[in-house]
């Protein structure tokens, strides 16, 4: 009789599907498990099964599922054996197998698991047996092993006993290499659930005993005893030692070299066991705290690096013998938290000044628990119980990763209090000498977090405070989202990250971690013993949320009637509706001026980051700053060559991407109303339309340069500059995206294509020819909309935004095989015996250099694609009938020309005439380019239209200078894009404005269609006001011609009324008698 039909006989089956399945069990025992189990076990095993039968074995696996389905007259069909092979090559989805479960039973463990985490789905139930040979792999890790190959194994608490025999799992999870949690680089992985069902070869075989067992629990001595003989030690002594696991060090490798610590501890004595026997790295799964040990065949040895010196370390000839039993061994367990209080960490915690900064000393705690989120596996960050956070960087990545719904245990682990706004209040955090195991493995399947893969490698490396890296990981998961996506692609999140955090924080670098003393050393120092606290560190934000913050406050922040000047009440209809027409609110980015109660961007100062851009078509004619939400108009300074501030001009920074730490928030309520008295103002029904504007101000002194563009990089070369600590940060982007194989070419192109350039389309600049012209800016237009067919396409024709610049050309038209972009300047650029003048007229798509040009500024205007010199000559206009026009050149700006700026001129130039107010008054020039602090402004609306409310047709402001001589500035806005920047305290450059003189002989300036406005500097623009007028005598003042624009403050009696005006009011409310109106007038 064969073996299949001694095996078949040994069961009554009571149909063909239950014969069929055991002639499928007896072929896939034969197949599978015999072959392996003849091969010796790897890694020196303790106990190898040889010349097991294969109809044995069958036997034995269908008894243990008939005992663990606790039903013998009925065999379990519908389970079919699955090879390690076919599991990791056809399970695609994250499962769970249970052969004992019965349909209620594997109901109520479905909604017991999507309870515990919620927002979750429990795991799918697959009707799969997995049999195999549990072995050692490499580093330690546990593995499952049959004859097609093998799949790495996480136990929840291990036994050696299990090793080298054939099991099989009745309660398992598979996790696949593409499930969250997972690591990558491997493939998908088993979870035991429980206890293996180990196959014995006959039917009342156990387990042998090791050989050596008994004699070497005879000879073993306890903790107490073992300190003693590490202080006088014999050479060649082996020792035996029994205790309770007190704690387990992470596993680690250093120089090649694995290894792990963990210590043995009795009432009031620990001892430190070293294991480096690389056939011994396995115990790391069996061992945790709290469990009784014997370890067998110690040697007392010397650790170099420890102040300590003596250790016990494992040798080949060590056992480890678990659950071992002892009178001696009544210490209590340790005692586990399962929540903390955060009302008393602070009362707890002392508290220190260093050097400027809040330092807190963390506890040590025990903690017990369940995973709730998953904040980032790569980055170590994980939620516990929905309130608690847990940050593992400070210990080797784990192979496996936390899932949400394990349950974990914590022992000495840091407690700390508050260390990142960003993050829960209360946060665990774990060192080298914490011991994290996890007790039960999550039954629902998570959704992928996000990556910070490159953190933890950033932390090993530069050793920062843990405050510091929560800070980056919350700042790293925001870039991921709100970064471009084409520098997603170019470069490291995560190196961009740190390196914010480091111009930010502006902290000296740690020293390197002593990894002995933290492991071995008591009482116990780390890096997380002490941390810094700091409830104001920059707050990120992307620039949707804060357009969106700022707009959904601007209405709700303010009441109308504070809008008014003081005694508002009597003001008139008209008066009342102009001082509503225009408002503006600002905050700093440091938040001292607000936010108040129910503003949404919190206390903390605010920090953006985003691409420096021109401006499109439809934006606001301003440099803008944007990332993957959205865009932001910016009114922009920088510091000008000769160290003043002035308006943005170096087109290097375009496609830089920064960091904006100091900035004010603008937002401008404009308001079109006919409220007939302030008693109405609550009243919605007077009000016709209202809306706002939202926009940034600041200076780029205020940047960090994250990503310098291609032009940038130029400058910073030119100028013998380096930023602060990117040469090495720049270097690692570029290695990480140069792979192993990588030609000298292809690292050339990633080289190149780490840095941003400045406009859109290729990058190599070496494969596109163009000619250039060095111009430098005489005077500009302001731009407006007007109708300019001529050389634009079809979407750009008719009513576009124009404006036109004169310009001197310096040099010739020069040609290129490649962009010289803001290159040095060569002499062949200059050869020219006189400087000839060009308008430039730049419209549609080419509008978008108008923030970036600026009089008395150099730049190389570049036409690309062409080697022909013409395409940069102005043409002139031709007269008709034999007359001359004597007129400069025009050229037309095509939308694909750049314009570079020279920041080394090759002519030192006249800087331009500039006017101040005093000189304006006193000028009797028609035309005047002046420059002024504005104090104030006035919006002017239009009620030729029928309604009501007025429109909005134009802007009065008022300027001054230092003398305190006060001008009055009209803007017609009817067909130029608002210019923003017009705030009290801002300093303007007003360019081509008209002079003119009222009937009483003021003097004030209105804008033309030519004129232009330039924010020069950046004020105070919450209390912006101009200086007090000068005293003045009247009798000096009424006879000096010189001096009767001035406005000044004069003391003197009233001797005569030529004009009075009565005027009744409402007691009630407020409202002026329209009908009962008195006027008396003297002569």
């Amino acid at each position: 009789m064969s073996s299949l039909q001694l095996f078949l006989h040994r069961f009554e089956t009571r149909g063909e599907a239950e014969t069929i399945w055991l002639k499928e069990i007896f072929g896939f025992i034969s197949e599978h498990l015999c072959p392996g189990l003849s091969e010796p076990a790897p890694l020196a095993a303790d106990d190898v099964v040889t010349g097991v039968c294969a109809d044995q074995l069958s036997v034995c696996l269908v008894k243990k599922l008939q005992e663990n389905m606790a039903v013998t007259h009925v065999l379990p069909v519908s389970c079919r054996p699955v090879s390690v092979s076919a599991l990791l090559s056809l399970q695609h989805v994250a499962c769970v197998s249970n052969s004992s479960w019965t349909t209620n039973q594997q109901r109520a463990w479905e909604k017991e698991a999507e309870l515990s985490v919620p927002g979750h789905l429990a795991l799918p139930r697959v009707s799969l047996l997995l049999i195999g040979c549990l072995r050692v792999g490499q580093g330690g890790e546990w593995k499952l092993t049959d004859a097609s190959g093998s799949v790495r194994c996480e136990c929840l608490s291990p036994s050696p006993d299990w090793l080298n025999h054939p099991v099989f799992l009745p309660h398992w999870n598979y996790i696949p290499h593409n499930s969250p949690g997972q690591n990558q680089k491997v493939r998908g992985y088993v979870e035991l659930i429980g206890s293996p069902a180990v196959l014995h070869s006959g039917p009342d075989q156990e387990l042998a005993a090791s050989p050596g067992e008994g004699a070497g629990f005879r000879r073993a001595v306890g903790v107490r005893e073992a300190t003693g003989l590490l202080h006088n030690r014999t050479r060649g002594q082996r020792i035996s030692v029994y205790g309770l696991v007190g704690s387990v060090c992470p596993q680690l490798v250093v120089a090649g070299t694995t290894f792990f610590c963990f210590w043995l501890t009795d009432e009031s004595h620990t001892v430190r066991v070293l294991v480096k026997d690389i056939t011994r790295q396995w115990w790391t799964r069996c061992v945790y705290v709290g469990l009784s040990v014997c370890v067998t065949a110690l040697r007392v040895c010397v650790l170099r690096g420890w102040r300590g010196n003596y250790i016990l370390c494992v040798t080949d000839q060590s056992e480890l013998h678990t659950n071992y039993t002892d009178t001696l061994l009544d210490t209590p367990p340790p005692l586990v938290m399962s929540h903390v209080e955060n009302e008393d960490c602070e009362k707890v915690e002392p508290e220190t000044d260093k050097a400027g900064f809040r330092m807190k000393k963390s506890r040590i705690i025990s903690y017990r628990g369940t995973v709730t989120q998953v904040v980032s596996d790569a980055a170590g960050l994980y939620v516990i119980d929905r309130k608690v956070g847990l940050c593992l960087s400070y210990q080797p990545t784990l192979r496996r990763k936390l899932r949400a719904g394990d349950s974990v245990e914590l022992h000495h682990v840091h407690f700390l209090y508050r260390p990142c706004p960003d993050f829960p209040p209360s946060m665990l955090c774990t060192c080298l000498r914490s011991s994290l195991r996890v007790t039960a493995f999550s039954g629902v399947v998570g959704a992928p977090p996000p990556d910070s893969g490159g953190l933890p490698r950033l932390l090993l490396e530069k050793n920062t405070g843990v405050s510091e890296y929560l800070w980056t990981c919350h700042l790293c998961s925001q870039l991921g989202h709100s970064l471009v996506p084409s520098l997603l692609k170019q470069h490291s999140v995560s190196v961009l990250s740190w390196k914010l955090m480091e111009s930010v924080w502006r902290r000296g670098r740690r020293g390197r971690r002593d990894i002995y003393s933290e492991m071995l050393d008591d009482p116990h120092t780390c890096p997380l013993s002490q941390y810094t606290t700091d409830p104001t560190v920059h707050q990120y934000l992307s620039v949707s949320v804060l357009i969106g913050s700022l707009r959904s406050e601007c209405w709700s922040s303010v009441s109308l009637s504070s809008l008014l000047p003081a005694g508002g009440s009597s003001l008139s209809r008209s008066q009342l509706n102009t001082a509503l027409a225009w408002s503006c609110r600002t905050l700093t980015s440091d938040l001292q001026d607000g936010p108040r109660t129910g503003d949404s961007l919190g206390r903390r100062p605010l920090l953006l980051v985003g691409l420096l851009e021109l401006p499109t078509l439809t934006s606001e004619p301003t440099v803008q700053l944007r990332d993957a939400t959205g865009a932001v108009a910016c009114v922009v300074t920088e510091t000008s060559p000769e160290g003043g501030q002035g308006a943005v001009f170096n087109s290097a920074w375009i496609g830089c991407l920064v960091c904006v730490e100091q900035f004010t928030m603008v937002t401008e309520r404009f308001l079109q109303s006919d409220f007939p008295s302030s008693q109405q103002l609550n009243q919605d029904k007077y009000i016709t339309r209202k809306h706002c504007r939202v926009y940034l101000q600041f200076s780029l002194d205020h940047l960090h340069i994250l990503s310098p563009s291609v032009a940038m990089t130029t400058h910073l070369g030119q100028r013998g500059e380096e930023i602060g600590g990117d040469g090495r940060e720049r270097k690692q982007m570029v290695e990480e995206e140069e792979t192993a194989g990588a030609t000298t070419a292809g690292r050339k192109r990633r080289r190149e294509a780490s840095s941003v350039t400045v406009t859109t389309g290729p990058v190599d600049g070496s494969l596109r020819p163009c000619v250039s012209l060095v111009i430098r800016v005489e005077q500009k237009e302001g731009v407006a909309q007007r109708n300019r067919a001529a050389g634009l396409t079809v979407e750009e024709a008719g009513l576009t935004r124009c404006f036109s610049v004169r310009a001197a050309v310096v040099g010739p038209v020069v040609s290129w095989e490649r962009d010289p972009k803001n290159g040095p300047v060569m002499d062949r650029e200059t050869e020219t015996e006189r400087e000839d003048e060009v308008v430039l007229v730049l419209s549609g798509g080419s509008a978008r250099w108008f923030p970036l040009l600026q009089p008395g500024c150099f730049y190389r205007l570049t036409a690309p694609n062409t080697q022909d010199p013409s395409v940069l000559i102005g043409s002139g206009f031709s007269g008709q009938r034999g007359v001359e026009l004597h007129t400069d050149p025009t050229l037309q700006v095509q939308s694909d020309w750049r314009l570079h700026t020279l920041t080394r001129p090759p002519l030192q130039a006249l800087p331009p005439t500039v006017l101040s107010v005093t000189e304006v008054l006193d000028s009797r020039s028609e035309m005047v380019c002046f420059q002024a602090q504005v104090c104030d402004r006035i919006s002017l609306s239009d009620r030729t239209s029928g309604t009501g409310a007025g429109v909005c047709a134009g802007v009065r402001l008022t300027v001054c200078d230092q003398t305190g001589r006060t001008l009055q500035v009209y803007l017609d806005l009817s067909h130029t894009p608002y210019p923003l920047g017009l705030l009290p305290g801002n300093t303007l450059l007003l360019s081509g404005f008209q002079r003119r003189v009222s009937r009483s002989g003021g003097v004030y300036c209105r804008s033309l269609p030519v004129s232009s406005i330039t924010v020069m500097s950046l004020g105070d623009t919450s209390s912006a006001r101009p200086p007090p007028a000068p005293m003045m005598h009247l009798g000096v003042w009424a006879l000096s011609r010189e001096q009767s624009s001035i406005v000044g403050q004069v003391r003197g009696h009233v001797v005569c009324f030529l004009f009075l005006l009565l005027q009744w009011s409402c007691s009630l409310c407020g409202s002026p008698y329209l009908q009962v109106l008195y006027s008396i007038g003297f002569y």
